[in-house]
């Protein structure tokens, strides 16, 4: 009854640049105050008890840094080392997401189209023969044998099979429909009932 439904969409490119733009910005920007959501941000994708000690302790500390700046007058050294210690926050935060998502992008494999590699099956175009995968190292590749024209004999045409009209899996909404639709006919019957 509950399937997994349909695979999330990957990012794009600019979408991944915009996020990873737009969280440091967030934290360095808002004075140190949102500097945990790019560090939420690595615990969320990382999964580590470090990362998710991090981010719940930039809480605290950003706001008890901002308390100090407001408490206390502006000519005092602490207003200074709290907000040079709240900017650095946001401004390390910002960093450390930024170095991680880097890395964490480059390890993901690549979503658009690429270029097989020498061992990858290419299925056959019209009218040519199936390719052949390539020996698996240089040095066991043998030349060719030299061209010799074979006497081409007349083929009668043969019928080409009809491709099989192929139904793509029901979709996610597909079963939530006719999961209503069950239960919808299943209360009419239950009110008729009464």
């Amino acid at each position: 009854m509950y399937g997994h439904g349909a695979a999330p969409p990957t990012r794009s490119r600019g979408m991944v640049i915009t996020l990873r733009v737009l969280f440091p910005i967030a934290g360095f920007l808002s004075c140190g105050l949102l500097a945990c959501l790019p560090l939420f941000r690595v615990a969320l994708l990382r999964g580590r008890w470090v990362d998710w000690l991090l981010a719940w302790t930039s809480i605290p500390l950003s706001i008890g840094c901002l308390a100090v700046v407001g408490s206390v007058p502006e000519g005092d050294h602490r207003s200074d080392v709290a907000l040079a210690t709240v900017l650095l926050l946001g401004a390390v935060s910002g960093a450390y997401f930024v170095v991680f998502d880097i890395r964490h992008h480059r390890g993901l494999p690549p979503t658009g189209p690429t270029h097989p590699g020498p061992h990858a099956y290419v299925p056959p175009g019209y009218g040519y023969p199936a390719a052949q995968p390539y020996p698996a190292t240089p040095s066991a590749q043998t030349p060719p044998p030299p061209y010799t024209p074979a006497p081409q004999q007349p083929q009668p045409p043969q019928p080409q099979p009809q491709p099989q009209p192929q139904r793509p899996a029901p979709a996610r909404i597909d079963q939530v429909r006719a999961e209503l639709d069950e239960l919808s006919d299943y209360l009419r019957k239950h009110e008729d009932g009464r």
